[in-house]
């Protein structure tokens, strides 16, 4: 039988992935860290001695752990339209290796986690162990009580989803760069007219404060004329590498505020994600 320690041990081995796999599906680190240690409590009571495949076992065991958790947050909202911003991965805007960022954007960026927040517990799970870890369905079908064939399904709604929502091709980075510049600058500027020249037409702007200022709008004049709302709040604001694509990190006396994560496709704005939930934003602990 083997003891505690070896079971430590391989656990701390597998942590980073299992950290990865628990965000991609909860959109939150805090909730992924509370994840993984219940994975760990678990892990801790039983013997194990059985298990072949050490970082299946510890992946299945996460996964059932965030989909209880996600079936719990479905459940606790009252309002189908709630706006919820996964946390965020930032990075300074100034000496990101452009390889490093395109690597990053390519695994997972805002628009894909944003999409990854509507769907089914099940198919984001499915999706996220198939498509981003290659967890075979043969595994991810026990999780979801589906054969592997449903599982498969599971995972191709949630890919046509993603398909939909989330742009093709690969990024002009410099674009992407000169597009957030000018956003700051009309909105330093008050500048309506500049800001809706960079939107999409059906530009949508998704604000997540925790609480009764989240909201949803849609349009690019009324996008637009949100950011005009917040011209002060610009202009303690900088460029910085969100998810991997163009953002913006606003500070207030030396205290980061608020994160906004940019979608770009075709040279125009289509979603602009703002998470300004207080706990959240301080929980990131940003180098700003």
């Amino acid at each position: 039988m083997q003891d505690e320690d070896f079971w430590a041990a391989q656990f701390e081995a597998h942590r980073p992935r299992l950290r990865a796999v628990a965000h991609r599906m909860l959109g939150s680190f805090a909730e992924a860290e509370d994840a993984v240690q219940e994975a760990w409590l678990r892990v801790s009571r039983a013997s194990g001695d059985d298990v072949a495949n050490v970082g299946g076992w510890l992946t299945t065991i996460v996964s059932r752990q965030c989909l209880t958790m996600l079936r719990s947050r479905a459940g606790r909202r009252e309002d189908p339209l709630d706006v919820r911003v996964p946390d965020p991965v930032v990075e300074s805007g100034d000496g990101v290796d452009p390889a490093e960022q395109g690597v990053l954007a390519d695994s997972v960026g805002i628009a894909l986690m944003v999409v990854l927040e509507g769907l089914d517990p099940a198919e984001r799970l499915a999706f996220v162990l198939h498509d981003m870890f290659a967890v075979p369905f043969e595994e991810i079908a026990p999780m979801v009580d589906r054969t592997p064939a449903a599982a498969r399904q599971l995972a191709s709604r949630a890919r046509r989803r993603v398909r939909g929502a989330t742009p093709a091709g690969r990024p002009d980075r410099a674009r992407q760069r000169a597009i957030v510049d000018a956003w700051l600058a009309a909105a330093r500027g008050g500048d309506l007219a500049a800001l809706i020249a960079i939107l999409h037409p059906d530009a949508v702007l998704r604000v997540d404060t925790g609480g009764a200022g989240s909201k949803l709008v849609r349009g690019a004049a009324e996008v637009a004329a949100q950011a005009t709302m917040y011209r002060a709040g610009a202009q303690q604001a900088r460029f910085a590498v969100v998810d991997g694509g163009p953002g913006i990190v606003s500070t207030l006396d030396g205290r980061v505020v608020s994160v906004l994560a940019f979608t770009v496709a075709d040279g125009l704005v289509v979603e602009i994600d703002i998470l300004a939930d207080p706990q959240r934003v301080a929980a990131l602990d940003l180098p700003y």
